[in-house]
C-alpha cells in the first residue's frame, strides 16, 4: 500500500496542480486568462464521456500494468504539450491536446482507486487502505495548487507546469512495481463487443442500490461543492477581507485532509451507510454555520469542520463502491463514479457565476441545504430499493418455487 499511495499521490499532485498552473501560464504568455480558461475546459469535459471507456479498457486489458503506465504517460506528456503550447501554438491545437490528456483524467481520479482491491484482499485491512486513499486524494488537493503557485512564482508557470508532467510520470514509472494480486477474480474476461461491457459497466452503477444510491448523492452534493470556490471568495469579499478567498477554500480542503486521516487513523466499526449520511449532514451543518457566520476566521473554523466531513463522505465513497461493485466492472465502476462528480461539479461552478458578493450567504446557505438534500436522497433510494428488493424475494417465495428452499432472488454481493 505505501508504493501504491506514493503512486497515487503523484499522479493526483499533477493533476490537481495543472488546473492552477494552466491559467497562470496563458496570463503569463498572453496577458489573459481566457486561453487558461479554455484550456482547462477541454481538459475536464472528456471525462464524463471518457469514464466508461477508459474504466471498459482497464478491465479489458490483458496486461494492467502496462495500460495504467500507458495512461499515466499521455497524462504527463500531454501536460508537458500544453506548457510548451500556450500562448505559442494555435488554440485549436492546444485545445485538441488538452482533451486528449483530459482522457487519462478517469484513470488517475477513479481507475487508480480500483487498483486497491488488485493489491488487497476485502476485508479490514482493504477498508482502511481506502480511507488512506481518500487521504491521498486530499493531501493532493493542498498540495497540487500550493505546488504550482509556489513554482509559479519563484521559477515561471511553465516551470511549474514541467515539474507537474515529471510528477505524473514518476507515477507512471510506480505503477510499473505494482504488487498486483494473481487471483481469479482479477483475470479481465474480454467480451466479444466493447459497446456490451461499457453497458454493463453503467447497468452495474444503476442496478446495484448501494452504488446507485451513493452515485446519485454524491453528484448531488458535488453540484454544491463545485460552488464553493467561487461563493468562498464572494463570502470573504462580503466580510470586508477580498484577498481571504483563498484561504475559506484552503481551510475546507485541509479540514477533508484532516477528516480522512482521522478516519484512516481512528478505524471506526460503524456501517459505511451511515457514516454516508453523517458525512453529508456534518458537510451541510458546516456549511450552514459558515453563511452566518460574522468573520473571515470563524467562517475559515465552519470550513474546516464542513471539510472534515466532506472527506468521511469520500472514504465511505471509495469503500462502497468496492464492496458492491462485481470485480468484473469494478473500474468502471469507479470512473464512472468519478465522472459524474467531476460533471456535476461543473454544473454547480456554472450555476455559481450569478453569485455576488450580496448574495453570497444564500448561496451558501443554498450549497447546504443541497448537502442535506443528498443525504435524504441516499436514505430514500437505499430504502426503495431495499423494498423493492423484498417485494421480489416475497413473490418469488408466495409464488410456485414457494417450497423451495432456496429463494429465486439471486442474493447480492
Amino acid at each position: 500500500m505505501p508504493r501504491y499511495l506514493v503512486t497515487a499521490f503523484f499522479a493526483r499532485l499533477a493533476d490537481e496542480g495543472t488546473a492552477v498552473a494552466v491559467v497562470m501560464l496563458a496570463v503569463a504568455r498572453t496577458g489573459s486568462a481566457a486561453q487558461g480558461a479554455f484550456v482547462l475546459t477541454a481538459w475536464t469535459a472528456p471525462h464524463v464521456l471518457a469514464a466508461p471507456l477508459a474504466g471498459a479498457m482497464a478491465e479489458r486489458a490483458r496486461r494492467p500494468r502496462l495500460f495504467y503506465c500507458g495512461a499515466l504517460g499521455g497524462f504527463a506528456l500531454a501536460i508537458s504539450a500544453v506548457a510548451f503550447g500556450v500562448g505559442r501554438l494555435p488554440l485549436a491545437l492546444v485545445l485538441f491536446v488538452a482533451a486528449a490528456g483530459g482522457c487519462c483524467g478517469p484513470i488517475v481520479s477513479g481507475g487508480l482507486s480500483s487498483l486497491v482491491a488488485r493489491l488487497l484482499p476485502a476485508g479490514g485491512e482493504r477498508d482502511r487502505a481506502y480511507s488512506w486513499d481518500a487521504v491521498v486524494y486530499n493531501a493532493a488537493a493542498v498540495a497540487g495548487p500550493g505546488t504550482a503557485g509556489v513554482l509559479a512564482s519563484a521559477v515561471s508557470p511553465a516551470a511549474a507546469m514541467l515539474v507537474l508532467s515529471a510528477a505524473a510520470a514518476c507515477a507512471c514509472a510506480l505503477t510499473a512495481l505494482l504488487p498486483l494480486r494473481a487471483g481469479a477474480e482479477d483475470v479481465p474476461v474480454v467480451p466479444a463487443r466493447l459497446h456490451r461491457d461499457l453497458a454493463d459497466g453503467l447497468r452495474t452503477v444503476w442496478r446495484e442500490r448501494e452504488l446507485r444510491a451513493i452515485t446519485a448523492a454524491t453528484c448531488l452534493a458535488f453540484t454544491g461543492i463545485g460552488a464553493l470556490t467561487t461563493t468562498g471568495v464572494l463570502l470573504a469579499t462580503h466580510l470586508g477581507s477580498a484577498g481571504a478567498g483563498g484561504l475559506l477554500v484552503t481551510a475546507f480542503a485541509v479540514g477533508a485532509l484532516a477528516g480522512t486521516l482521522g478516519l484512516a487513523r481512528l478505524r471506526p466499526t460503524d456501517a459505511p451507510q451511515r457514516l454516508a449520511v453523517v458525512g453529508l449532514l456534518g458537510t451541510a451543518a458546516g456549511l450552514a454555520a459558515a453563511a452566518g457566520a460574522p468573520s473571515v476566521p470563524v467562517a475559515a473554523a465552519c470550513f474546516t469542520v464542513a471539510g472534515a466531513f466532506d472527506g468521511l463522505v469520500l472514504t465511505v465513497t471509495l469503500r462502497l463502491r468496492a464492496d458492491h461493485s462485481p470485480a468484473r466492472w469494478r473500474t468502471q465502476v469507479f470512473t464512472i463514479g468519478a465522472g459524474l462528480k467531476m460533471s456535476a461539479a461543473a454544473a454547480g461552478t456554472a450555476l455559481a457565476g450569478a453569485a455576488t458578493a450580496g448574495t453570497a450567504r444564500e448561496y451558501l446557505t443554498g450549497i447546504a441545504l443541497v448537502q442535506a438534500a443528498a443525504a435524504l436522497l441516499y436514505v430514500l433510494t437505499r430504502r426503495d430499493a431495499h423494498r423493492g428488493t423484498s417485494r421480489e424475494v416475497s413473490g418469488g417465495r408466495s409464488g410456485r418455487g414457494a417450497g423451495r428452499s432456496r429463494p429465486s432472488v439471486r442474493p447480492r454481493s
